[in-house]
């Protein structure tokens, strides 16, 4: 199904649906750019197996990853990497957050803080606080597979999509690529 800010009807009959289902598709609408939903078996979420299942590249694959700088309070940050690279935690996103510690946050703290289970998480609907860093080469693709909230749907959508939610920002080097183990 795809979907533009000109469809206004947010309701959707399949049963699966919910209401962090409906709470995307309205951050997506809100954008005004371009998306489609696609609907996934929730056991298959994980974008390796996403992937594998559906016949899409983890090139054109997109994380959204919460992480956590270890302060007093902790201070998130949720960073949208390509699935074919790795968040530079301890390195850039620590730097960036000013904090002597930062890791992955916990799949319990990424459900409280988001709303969404590990291998749904999106940057639509999410928190209006929590910045969100795209790395800049998920900006150089054509198209998109992300996360849609819930484990039952994935987002196909172009990188100015993403980069329409106003807490979206471009950082460069967020992420570094994957090396094979030798």
């Amino acid at each position: 199904m795809t979907e533009t800010a000109a469809d206004s009807n947010l309701t959707d009959p399949r049963p699966a649906d919910t209401a962090l289902e409906n709470r995307v598709r309205a951050a997506l609408l809100a954008t005004g750019e371009p998306f489609e939903i696609i609907a996934c078996d929730p056991a298959l979420a994980d974008t390796a197996d996403f992937c594998a299942a559906y016949g899409y590249s983890p090139d054109q694959s997109a994380n959204t990853i919460v992480a956590i700088g270890k302060s007093d309070p902790p201070v998130f940050v949720a960073c949208i990497v390509l699935a074919t690279t790795r968040l530079d935690v301890n390195g850039l996103v620590r730097r960036r957050l000013q904090v002597r510690k930062a890791s992955f946050a916990p799949a319990d703290e990424t459900a409280a803080i988001t709303g969404m289970r590990i291998g749904g998480v999106t940057a639509f609907a999410l928190p209006p606080t929590l910045p969100i860093w795209v790395d800049s080469e998920v900006t150089r693709r054509e198209r998109l597979i992300l996360g849609g909230g819930s484990r039952s749907i994935k987002i196909l959508c172009p990188p100015r999509t993403l980069l329409a939610m106003p807490n979206a920002i471009v950082v460069d080097g967020l992420a570094n690529p994957v090396v094979a183990d030798r």
